[in-house]
């Protein structure tokens, strides 16, 4: 699964129920005392339309080898209405969600039916209910994990209790269900215009990788390789669907994994649902992945940046089917390797198997700095950690368990080498196939097939936290390198000194190309390497530390290497060193070693002639971002200079290309002159718009929500583009845009959505996204104290992952001020409990940061 939070508590018209928050010790003891032979779920979905519950009937038949002993089994219903264990009747009388339902008195062999009246959710978790705007139809579809099966039946909700399933759906007779398996009988009583839909008994899994989708449904399917694949989405937005676009990365993807896993995917069907108001970038249900249907599925022109995130979203789900579903961790202490599995394989396939064959690019430029910056946050954790309870796990969902695990990943397939790698992996899925493992067993495979030790590799890059940084030290005496050598710096708080191998390129300027002249691999280790190889060779304009990114590491470039970066950047053939060069000036940026002025210029010059779509929208975003960096009094030229280069990079771009969008939408976001926001106020009649580029209904937004943000239209033209957009989508945006609006009234207004705990999850995420622009810091500033009386309160009322969502999103990041740090720092030194403070502490970081880098670029 893709960004994940997960939430224990919920509330729906009143109705609040709360999860067992299950610890590792409760899950040893249940793994030790039971096996799970199988479920039979029964769900009566029928009155969807007339309240807020659902019926849920569950049959489980397990065996325990203490006869006598007692356990729970969770269930997170507004009530049960009965339970019975071997014919007996359960005590329900003392029933609580949060414990869990107790069973006493267990057989050797035991059979357990539980009545349950469960409710539909809002908030992305449990059975997700959603009202199309358009056509009135619900849809409804199911999000698990962690632990979150038990809103929807009762389940031993714990990874390593595998079992078999079968589901029974009663539902309106047009509409389609879609679970893991496929569907045995579907039966129409007519009369009570109802359907009935047995599904095939399933292979073995976790109950969080457990699916229910329901609703009218479209789908089209196709076969490949004996594979039944489908294809679904709301009937609205079936006119955007693409099955050929889908089906193709699909198609790819299952021969590229079939031929290198040495396991065929094991089940007859594979579906893809597109969600929507999903809260993440998918989910990896065995046989029944849920995908976002915001983010993926594309109702206006894209890029090929957005048509490679999504085949990688859709090769990431697919790898799990292998890691994660066939062969599960045992605990969520490895669930980082299920994540970091699927996010190196996915861009691995992506490069062998499919046309997006510069992913690993792609994968420096927007993962791997994701992970980089959640290793400088003071919230920092290994990749891999000790999870004591299931909410502990969650809030560990972020870059280093996804993108620095995957970095890791893949030093390791460097270091054994891709055949024994994957003869590795091929003999760990035969092994443990439908059941349970943990790391080691993976190592110990990876060990045999390669025959190196990896178990030091496996402690330095896994247990520990923080991100080096090489720097090159150089002596030059008449153009020649009298010495160079590479310090390896370490943060204070995780003193961790490792070994990089790495290489080093040497580039000159030959005319208008940027040419590698020499590369060479040296091991970096200790916290000074000289590289005696570089004595005597003439000093090339660009020294590349890390070229061809072999390692996991931050880079500084030295004084000459920056200024050529800064002119001649795009003047690189390959599109990783140029990659490689805009991470290590964003790292610059941050640290404030690089003054945001010339980061802004580095973006003017290089990247306006940059042609990989890829590097040019994710530098984009951070030229954008490094306005935060600015000396406020210099923000306002910097900001017009990057305006007027996007200009012209769009009006020099091929028409009706991805650059041309790219830079349209650039353009937008920066332009605050009359002159430059009349002219794209324009658009939006119809008026000058550059040959070519198609203002559809996302550009719109987009580029009217630059225009409020602006100040340049008021609120009012937000409601005449919802009455042409009023979709599911336009009314997501229209709250970007409402929460954008610069007045005193508006921003109440938002705040309101924001911390109701009644409002829906896409409300309130789209108006947190829209609250904090910027230029905007007088009228934020009134709610720095409100945010922070409304962190703990609303972890209470919504629970953890509303809650973290909040907490990051929410935070006033234009007040960048001494004084905001003064208030956070009263705030944070207050006994909370650590997950309650972690968005306030890496808000203050960030806010920090950007103090910093004031100052230098006032310096400057």
């Amino acid at each position: 699964m893709t960004h994940f939070f997960h939430i224990a508590n919920y509330e729906t018209g009143g109705i609040v129920a709360a999860t067992h928050i299950l610890t590792r010790d409760e899950a040893r003891r249940r793994a030790e005392l039971l096996h799970v032979d199988s479920y039979t779920v029964e769900l009566d979905l029928t009155g969807h339309a007339a309240g807020d519950t659902f019926s849920s009937r569950t049959a489980v038949e397990f065996s325990c080898t203490e006869p006598g002993a007692e356990t729970f089994i969770e269930i997170a219903a507004e009530r049960i209405e009965d339970a019975y264990l071997n014919g007996e009747q359960v005590d329900i009388t003392l029933f609580d969600p949060k414990d869990g339902l107790r069973l006493t008195g267990l057989a050797a062999e035991n059979s357990l039916v539980v009545n349950a009246i469960c409710a539909y959710s809002t908030d992305g978790q449990g059975l997700h209910r959603m009202t199309d705007p358009v056509d009135k139809e619900t849809y409804l579809y199911s999000q698990f994990e962690v632990a979150d099966a038990q809103r929807v039946y009762a389940c031993f909700d714990q990874p390593d209790l595998k079992a078999s399933f079968t589901f029974q759906v009663r539902t309106p007779e047009q509409w389609t269900v879609i679970s893991n398996m496929p569907a045995v009988s579907e039966t129409v009583v007519e009369a009570a215009q109802l359907k009935v839909t047995l599904f095939e008994t399933s292979v073995r899994m976790s109950p969080y990788i457990t699916a229910i989708c329901a609703g009218p449904y479209f789908g089209v399917h196709e076969t490949h390789d004996g594979i039944d694949m489908g294809l679904y989405c709301r009937q609205s937005m079936k006119e955007h669907l693409d099955p050929d676009g889908v089906f193709e990365v699909t198609r790819q993807g299952f021969d590229h994994f079939h031929s290198k896993f040495g396991v065929r995917y094991p089940l007859p069907k594979y579906d893809q649902i597109f969600a929507p108001e999903y809260n993440f970038g998918a989910m990896e249900n065995f046989g029944c992945i849920t995908i976002a249907e915001a983010a993926f599925l594309f109702r206006s022109q894209v890029t090929d940046f957005e048509l490679e995130q999504r085949a990688n979203v859709i090769l990431h789900e697919m790898a799990h089917m292998w890691f994660g579903d066939l062969v599960t961790m045992r605990w969520w202490d490895d669930l980082w390797l299920n994540e970091s599995f699927a996010e190196w394989a996915s861009h691995w396939a992506n490069v062998e198997a499919t046309r997006f064959d510069g992913a690993w690019t792609t994968f420096l430029s927007a993962r791997k700095n994701w992970g980089y910056g959640a290793d400088q946050q003071p919230t920092t954790h290994p990749v891999y950690t000790d999870a004591a309870d299931t909410e502990e796990i969650q809030a560990n969902f972020d870059g280093i368990t996804y993108s620095k695990g995957a970095s890791i990943l893949k030093q390791l397939v460097a270091y054994v080498g891709i055949d024994p790698f994957l003869a590795g992996l091929r003999a760990y899925f035969e092994k443990h196939k439908f059941g349970n493992a943990v790391f080691s067993d993976l190592l110990g495979e990876l060990e045999t097939a390669s025959g190196k030790p990896l178990a030091d590799f496996a402690d330095t890059w896994l247990r520990t936290a923080g991100v080096s940084t090489l720097r090159p030290q150089i002596a030059v005496s008449d153009g020649e390198y009298r010495r160079v050598t590479v310090k390896q710096e370490v943060p204070a708080d995780h003193p961790t000194t490792r070994t990089h191998r790495i290489a080093i390129g040497l580039y000159d300027l030959e005319g208008d190309a940027l040419v590698r002249r020499d590369r060479l691999e040296v091991d970096v280790s200790g916290e000074e390497t000289e590289v005696a190889a570089l004595a005597g060779v003439k000093q090339p304009d660009l020294l590349l530390l890390n070229d061809d990114d072999l390692t996991y590491a931050k880079l500084r470039l030295d004084e000459r290497s920056l200024r050529t970066a800064v002119e001649h950047t795009s003047a690189l053939e390959d599109s990783l060193p140029r990659a490689l060069i805009w991470a290590a000036a964003w790292d610059m940026l941050r640290d404030a070693e690089l003054p945001a002025r010339r980061f802004v210029a580095l973006g003017a010059s290089s990247l306006t002639t940059e042609t990989d779509i890829n590097i040019v929208t994710v530098a984009q975003r951070q030229v954008a971002g490094s306005l935060a960096y600015a000396d406020p009094a210099a923000r306002a030229d910097l900001r017009e200079s990057w305006a007027q280069a996007a200009k012209t990079a769009m009006d020099t771009a091929p028409s009706g290309g991805d650059a041309q969008r790219s830079w349209a939408k650039a353009y937008a976001s920066a332009a605050r002159s009359k002159t430059d926001q009349a002219s794209i106020r324009g658009w939006l009649d119809g008026q000058g718009i550059p040959d070519g580029l198609a203002v559809d209904a996302d550009l719109r937004w987009a580029l009217l929500t630059g225009l409020v943000a602006g100040g340049a239209v008021d609120e009012a033209a937000i409601d005449y583009e919802l009455e042409r957009d009023d979709t599911a989508d336009g009314k997501r945006l229209s709250f970007v845009a409402r929460a954008a609006v610069p007045t005193v009234a508006a921003k109440e207004r938002a705040w309101e959505r924001i911390t109701d705990p009644n409002t829906e999850n896409y409300i309130r995420r789209s108006s947190m996204l829209g609250f904090a622009p910027l230029d905007q810091a007088d009228l934020v500033r009134p709610y720095l104290g409100r945010y922070l009386e409304a962190v703990p309160e609303l972890w209470e009322k919504l629970g953890a992952q509303q809650a973290v969502e909040f907490s990051k999103l929410a935070f006033p990041s234009c007040l960048i001020e001494t004084e905001t740090l003064a208030v956070l720092d009263g705030w944070l030194a207050e006994d909370r409990p650590a997950p309650v403070k972690r968005g306030v502490a890496e808000g203050r970081a960030d806010i920090a940061r950007a103090l910093a880098g004031r100052a230098l670029d006032a310096q400057s």
